[in-house]
């Protein structure tokens, strides 16, 4: 295929594959995020990404809800899944988050959706909400890009 031609469906399916397989591959060093809190990396895509994890009794703080930093730590790892694909290595600059109520569900699902991004710096939007589509919480996020040029 040349680069003029339009992609198939099936070398879409392709290229999505590799990438979440690229993000899982590079994210799997990222050990407090995925071994000790057990975010999966479920979609990725340029200014994109779905994370997950299954609650457990280590998420749950003294009231038996889920901790806030868990939340925290599951919008930002998305927000780092999404703000390096296809991009050099970003890192958080500055995150804002705001706390609307407790899970119900079983599993926490966060997507971050890239607003703005520019030579050095990025900003996105992150919603985390349970599996019962109830929104926990919204995050935004400016990265700071480092290039080696």
């Amino acid at each position: 295929m040349t680069p003029c031609e339009p992609k198939t469906a099936e070398t879409a399916v392709q290229d999505r594959t590799e990438a979440l397989e690229r993000a899982r591959t590079f994210f799997a060093g990222d050990i407090y995020a995925t071994e000790v809190t057990g975010i999966a990396i479920d979609a990725v895509a340029p200014g994109y990404s779905k994370c997950s994890l299954t609650i457990g009794r280590r998420h749950l703080n003294a009231g038996n809800r889920v901790m806030g930093g868990v939340l925290f730590t599951l919008a930002d790892f998305a927000f780092a899944v999404a703000a390096n694909e296809e991009q050099p290595l970003t890192f958080t600059q500055s995150a804002n988050i705001t706390f609307h109520g407790p899970a119900a569900g079983t599993r926490l699902i966060a997507e971050a959706k890239e607003v703005r991004s520019g030579r050095n710096t990025c900003y996105f939007q992150v919603e985390v909400r349970d599996d019962l589509g109830n929104l926990l919480a919204s995050v935004t996020e400016n990265g700071f890009r480092v290039r080696k040029d």
